[in-house]
């Protein structure tokens, strides 16, 4: 199973660095979106679908943790899970961005094997990138 990811920070390099260290983690993508900003991020969303966003916190105009809010107030995207990535690495700020509905944190700079992990956790898939649910036992459903 591949998913559609959003990337959202106000550097086109770190954008680039991002979708290189998750193409290297071996994270199955479908489609990759880009946003300069939590607006660009939103405008982007009313017309693409994504299953997860990583994002900076500190951007012009809509900053991670208004994007984490805009997102947690609508019934369409409350539960689009939301990975943080920052070079603020203090707790509160950790703390901060977890109350504001992130799932996941991740401080720069950061491994492949960090960014894998932490998607996999966020999505609730095994190594191999397979839902645990999808190996379950289906002998006697009728379907």
């Amino acid at each position: 199973m591949s998913f559609n990811l959003m990337i959202v920070d106000d550097s086109n390099a770190m954008r680039a660095v991002i979708r290189k260290i998750v193409s290297i983690s071996g994270f199955k993508v479908d489609r990759c979106f880009e946003a300069n900003n939590g607006r660009e991020a939103l405008d982007m969303l009313a017309k693409d679908w994504v299953d997860v966003i990583i994002s900076d916190i500190n951007m012009p105009d809509v900053n991670g943790l208004e994007l984490l809010n805009a997102l947690k107030h609508d019934d369409l995207y409350k539960d689009i899970p939301v990975i943080m990535i920052t070079t603020e690495g203090s707790s509160e700020r950790m703390q901060e961005a977890l109350a504001h509905g992130a799932k996941g944190f991740i401080k720069k700079p950061f491994l492949p094997e960090d960014l894998k992990r932490v998607l996999h956790e966020v999505i609730g898939v095994g190594e191999d990138g397979e839902y645990a649910e999808d190996k379950r036992d289906v002998d006697g459903v009728d379907f």
